[in-house]
């Protein structure tokens, strides 16, 4: 199963499952990534951390290290 820590750069994918403990959980989802929210990678950064994000209409830096705990599907 993919997370979207593997996502490429203008790939667009639909969120299947949030993991991780039950704060970092709630802090994601308090940023709008929910089950079945689709999320497309703007670009990464020079070393390859953080990443940034467009969903919901905005858009959202998150580090690997978090963007791992959300498994997605290709939309």
């Amino acid at each position: 199963m993919r997370t979207l820590k593997d996502v490429t750069e203008g790939e667009k994918v639909r969120v299947i499952s949030v993991n991780g403990d039950r704060p970092l959980r709630r802090r994601l989802m308090d940023m709008g990534i929910l089950k079945g929210c689709e999320i497309e990678v703007i670009r990464v950064a020079p070393l390859g951390d953080p990443v940034e994000f467009m969903l919901r209409g905005y858009k959202l830096t998150l580090r690997k290290k978090d963007a791992e705990m959300v498994m997605v599907e290709t939309v």
